[in-house]
């Protein structure tokens, strides 16, 4: 039995010798590979994070202190360590371990996290807490130098700078977010890497380090000495004009190392920032010569690994067409928060390097960046994730929509994602984008509308969003930008006939719908691609012909195209029953898609077996020699008269979190 075997709990670590803490790290690398060649995630960022997960669980007690990784995607070594071990099969799977922290999932999980740069506001307020109660523990807060670019990370910074409470900060410098890292920070930590006096500090430290302390301190020492020589008050260190104490940088490699640094700074006042230098992959090779594709692995055969394929995606289909509009017009831009990949766009950014802005984790910058580049004529696009959309809201309102600038948000990942869980559900930009004045809201259904929809938008101007799922879907042969079909802004398609029930799908929802539907001639079947503005004529004449109408949508349902149904009937004196399916009032835990569509209403299966309930409901109505009433309620979905659902939208009847 190895090291690893013996860990129970992160109080074993802290128990170890110094000597076997290399051997855990080892161990601990391996049993990471292994659990994301069967069940994929986040590698790359883990075995980056493996040396200093076991300095931080050896020095604290991670049950009473508290250690605030920020991201979380390189948390798969500290869930191994803390009785996790087990479960970690289970890792981003339906009813299995989150992947990243998770309070809920675990008492060594400071804090609930996806998103970047939260890690220093959290744990300074729990460093104000601390002090307020006069409480025992420890707080640290790890952090990537891609973290580091978002704006909240840095007004943090600020106030701990200027309050100074007794914090420990872990700069894990790898150089990466997903992508290569930008911005004059970046710069300038890679400056530090570079000088002569940290290449020699490392080698004497290799050389230093062994199995005794006297050693190991003497090396502390010169290493300290170098890094004060170079430090000086005058020396323009950015953290130590905000008022932090600064040490390092320092190799994230060597445990050792990070154990003694971790235990002498924890006895200073104050807070001090430790910066190590660590390499993302660290430790298999392909990770290490590839981390930006192995940062999200899919399973792979860890003797003969291959980055699995993951066809044409929809973000593929996005980054074509951008290219194609830059190519057709030079004042076409785009902006991207640290996302290139994942939003398509490194063909795009080879082809226009010059109107192309990647701006790093912060969203904020690249809307506002977008309405500087519109009002002086430019037209730019906004690549982001309708997840990370949400932390540039503000600035949709007050810098975009204010002045009706023609900016276009193309939204990656809307719908349920899969793995990555409920802190990257793309389900609330529907509601929170409907309510923004100037803004037009759609979803494409295939390749052939997307690329019309972007060519339509730009044409158009104003602000509008642009939203398609994660996964794949079927190309469109290339064409050039003036044989791209034109969409008549704010229509909808009937693709079906049929009057009796109508069923409304949007975007990846209408292939659900016409599932549904199947040969029925009387379910009608319309791509309700537009939900801002809403196609009323179309509407209109349903509620004329009296139609149950069944919207399916993979967003929330309070404030989504249901609710914009309802509300457009209300204003314009019109009663209609309205079923709507999708994501009720909870958040969605990670897991299968198709799987949570179903459980949660608004799969195919679901979809039809409610069809039918309608149409019996109808027939038995017709019978009676009634009007036809609509069927009672069922799990993700609402069917009453437009009148009742308006008030009934704004009633939380369920529980706050769903595990489906």
């Amino acid at each position: 039995m190895g090291v690893l075997d013996h860990i129970t709990g992160p109080q074993d670590v802290g128990r170890l010798r110094l000597s076997q803490l290399r051997a855990l790290s080892s161990e601990l690398r391996d049993e990471i590979i292994d659990v994301c060649s069967e069940t994929g995630g986040h590698l790359a960022s883990s075995l980056g994070a493996v040396e200093l997960t076991v300095a931080l669980h050896h020095v604290y007690d991670t049950a009473r202190d508290r250690v605030v990784w920020d991201v979380g995607h390189q948390t798969y070594g500290h869930k191994i360590l803390t009785g996790r071990r087990d479960r970690m099969r289970s890792i981003r799977r339906h009813g299995g371990l989150a992947g990243f922290t998770t309070s809920s999932e675990s008492e060594h999980d400071a804090l609930t996290v996806g998103h970047a740069s939260t890690s220093l506001a959290a744990a300074f307020g729990m460093a104000l807490a601390r002090d307020a109660r006069g409480a025992p523990y420890e707080v640290t807060a790890v952090i990537g130098d891609g973290a580091l670019t978002g704006g909240i990370a840095l007004a943090a910074l600020n106030q701990i700078g200027h309050v100074k409470p007794r914090m420990t900060i872990v700069l894990n410098d790898n150089e990466l977010s997903i992508s290569e890292n930008v911005g004059a920070l970046n710069a300038f930590m890679r400056q530090l890497q570079v000088q002569p006096w940290f290449q020699r500090a490392e080698r004497s430290g290799k050389e230093a380090l062994g199995d005794l302390w006297s050693p190991l301190a003497e090396f502390g020492s010169r290493a300290k000495t170098a890094a004060r020589r170079f430090f000086d008050p005058a020396s323009n260190n950015p953290f130590l004009a905000m008022g932090l104490r600064y040490v390092g940088p320092i190799d994230g490699h060597d445990v050792e190392q990070l154990v003694y640094y971790l235990r002498h700074i924890r006895e200073l006042e104050g807070p001090t920032m430790l910066h190590i230098v660590t390499r993302k992959g660290k430790g298999y090779d392909v990770a290490e010569a590839d981390p930006i594709t192995w940062h999200g692995a899919s399973t792979f055969d860890r003797l003969e690994p291959a980055a699995a394929g993951k066809g044409y995606q929809w973000s593929d289909a996005f980054g074509d067409a951008a290219c194609a509009l830059a190519s057709a017009e030079d004042r076409v831009w785009v902006i991207t928060p640290a996302m290139r990949e994942g939003s398509g766009l490194v063909r795009y950014s080879k082809e226009h390097p010059q109107r192309y802005i990647d701006v790093g984790i912060a969203e904020d910058v690249a809307v506002t960046t977008a309405a500087g580049l519109a009002l002086r004529g430019e037209k730019p696009i906004v690549a982001i994730y309708s997840t990370f959309l949400q932390r540039g809201y503000d600035q949709v309102i007050h810098d975009v929509s204010l002045e009706n600038l023609d900016v276009v948000f193309a939204i990656d990942r809307a719908g349920l994602v899969g793995g990555d869980g409920m802190t990257h559900q793309g389900v609330y930009d529907v509601a929170y984008l409907r309510a923004i004045p100037n803004l037009s809201v759609a979803m494409p259904r295939d390749v052939p509308q997307l690329r019309g929809m972007l060519k339509s938008a730009l044409r158009r101007g104003g602000p509008v969003a642009l939203r398609w799922p994660r996964g794949g879907v079927k190309p469109a042969p290339d064409q050039p930008v003036e044989a791209w079909p034109e969409v008549v802004w704010g229509t909808w398609e009937r693709l079906k006939e049929g009057d009796e029930v109508v069923l409304l799908g949007f975007g990846p929802t209408v292939a659900t719908a016409l599932a549904a539907a199947g040969e029925d001639p009387r379910v009608g079947v319309i791509d309700a691609r537009f939900v801002k503005p809403l196609d009323t004529e179309m509407l209109l004449a349903l509620a004329d012909a009296g139609s149950t109408l069944v919207t399916i949508e993979d967003n929330a349902l309070p404030g989504g195209l249901g609710s914009a149904l309802l509300e457009s009937l209300a204003d314009h004196g019109r009663s209609l029953p309205v079923v709507r399916l999708g994501i009720p009032d909870v958040h969605v835990d990670h897991g299968d898609p198709a799987r949570q569509h179903e459980e949660l209403g608004y799969g195919p299966e679901a979809v039809r077996s409610r069809v039918t309930a309608l149409l019996e409901e109808r027939e038995r109505a017709i019978t009676d020699g009634g009007a036809p009433v609509v069927a009672g309620r069922r799990s993700g979905g609402r069917a009453t008269t437009c009148e009742e659902q308006a008030v009934e939208a704004h009633v939380v009847d369920t529980p706050r979190r769903a595990s489906v």
